[in-house]
């Protein structure tokens, strides 16, 4: 028996939690389930295991709008499953959830006006099918069972044990080891501080420096207000408006004055390290600040278990794997027990998913965004894809009320089916990559930006990345300028 559903969400991470919030409060009249690959709730706060494991952004934005966080700024995953868990159970959204269902295809019948997603059943090998009207993918953007490791020349002569931190193994020991961590990012910058004090040594190994902001695991105004006994709500809203007004603050002074950003953050690592730690080798980036992501270190953990000894951070390049560790292009061979390579995760669209729309496989890349949110020629379909710069759920938030908004819009038009369409003066725009490759580029932006939608040069043909600019463009979408062909 197939069953049916107004909306399909698939994932149950922070983006899908948010959409069935904002759906049951804003759309009560739509039936919806949403659909799950893993036995749990919490997306990457569930599949990431490795030691330390926590946001390196605030929870106060990282954190839903209409859920106070009241903890400390950057919190584990283990905090964060629980306020997703409470989010889940105060609002009733536990029973709409189905766990260890396996989307393999998801198709678009013109005819039928109604997607229908195959499924496995992985707790009992059945194959299911399920139908709606409206599809919100919230599956998020990199694939949860591998992590992107580079063929790094030599890897099969190494003797010890390698472990990418996405698939982190159960009970793995690395008591008294010597640990080799390749990166230098967020999570190179967890793992470091949180397996200094039992390994026998931990080293950095990094190809170039990367940006860290150290400061307390604290926010003066929450505490501020608090200590005035001030409603939680209060404290909350307040609170992300200071964080967005900073965060503003921080990436326009990037722009212009790069290089005064630059000597803070370098300086901020040298009142940590020490005046004869070699700063400008180890911690002194080519790039321009927020030009990658720039990872919070609380109480600057990371530095602190370098300045103990039981941490060090070397800059070279590879060269090869070797039997006992890593050679690297100066001569230098690192020894090691274990090599972690935090070296970034692969970008997928849509879940990997074998998309169709009447009978004809998806290309995704050959799709214009339609304001980051739809995309054109795809009825009735959602894709969330949060900030990289800001929390993702600032915008995961923002697209839940705009989703609800256009379903409200099509009962109010009498309509079934929405696809945005690019209308005769869109037909000539330039055809631009979907992330401003010159003003934000991880390894995994550039690895996969080949794969993701065109964005023109104009609205709604857009996908900027500025909460700023979202925040006000969003809510204020005429849907009925042309773009959305409703039947």
């Amino acid at each position: 028996m197939v069953q049916h559903f107004d909306v399909l969400i698939v994932g149950a991470g922070i983006s899908g939690i948010s959409a069935a919030y904002h759906l049951r409060d804003q759309c009560p009249d739509k039936s919806y389930a949403i659909l799950e690959n893993q036995e749990s709730f919490g997306g990457t706060w569930l599949t990431h295991t490795y030691p330390g494991i926590r946001s390196d952004s605030d929870l106060y934005t990282f954190g839903y709008k209409f859920k106070p966080w009241t903890s400390a700024p950057i919190a584990s995953a283990d905090e964060i499953l629980k306020y997703m868990n409470e989010v889940i159970e105060e609002n009733g959204i536990d029973k709409n959830i189905r766990y260890q269902h396996q989307i393999k295809s998801a198709s678009w019948s013109s005819e039928a006006k109604l997607w229908t997603l195959t499924a496995l059943q992985k707790n009992t090998g059945e194959t299911v099918q399920i139908t709606c009207n409206f599809l919100w993918m919230c599956q998020g953007y990199y694939r949860h069972a591998k992590g992107y490791t580079p063929d790094f020349k030599g890897m099969d002569q190494f003797q010890g044990e390698i472990v990418h931190p996405q698939t982190w193994p159960e009970n793995f020991n690395y008591k008294g080891k010597k640990v080799l961590v390749i990166g230098s990012g967020a999570t190179a910058a967890t793992i470091i501080p949180a397996m200094a004090e039992e390994c026998e040594h931990i080293t950095m190994l990094q190809r170039s420096p990367t940006y860290f902001i150290p400061a307390e695991n604290r926010n003066e105004v929450a505490d501020m207000l608090r200590e005035l006994d001030i409603p939680e709500e209060w404290v909350h809203e307040i609170v992300r408006k200071k964080i967005l007004h900073d965060q503003n603050v921080l990436v326009q002074r990037t722009y212009d004055e790069p290089e005064a950003v630059k000597e803070e953050l370098i300086a901020a690592a040298r009142e940590h390290l020490g005046p004869d730690f070699d700063v400008e080798q180890h911690f002194t980036p080519s790039y321009r600040p927020w030009s990658q992501r720039v990872a919070f270190v609380p109480d600057g953990d990371l530095f602190k278990g370098i300045s103990s000894g039981k941490a060090s951070v070397v800059t070279d390049q590879i060269e090869t794997f070797t039997e006992k560790g890593i050679q690297l292009k100066s001569g230098k061979e690192l020894e090691a027990d274990i090599i972690i390579t935090a070296t970034g995760f692969n970008l997928c669209v849509l879940g990997d998913i074998a998309f169709t729309i009447d009978d004809k496989p998806l290309d995704f890349a050959d799709t214009w965004t339609y304001q980051g949110v739809m995309f054109s020629d795809i009825p009735n379909m959602a894709w969330v894809f949060g900030y990289l710069r800001t929390s993702w759920t600032m915008r995961a938030d923002m697209i839940s009320t705009f989703v609800c908004r256009l379903l409200n819009h099509m009962k109010a038009k009498g309509v079934t089916v929405c696809a945005p369409e690019l209308r005769k003066e869109d037909q000539d725009m330039p055809a631009l990559p979907f992330f401003d490759t010159d003003d934000f580029n991880p390894g995994y932006i550039m690895r996969g930006v080949d794969l993701m939608p065109k964005k023109g040069d104009h609205a709604p043909w857009i996908h900027t990345q500025d909460y700023n600019v979202d925040k006000d463009a969003l809510p204020a979408m005429d849907l009925d300028d042309g773009t959305l062909n409703f039947s």
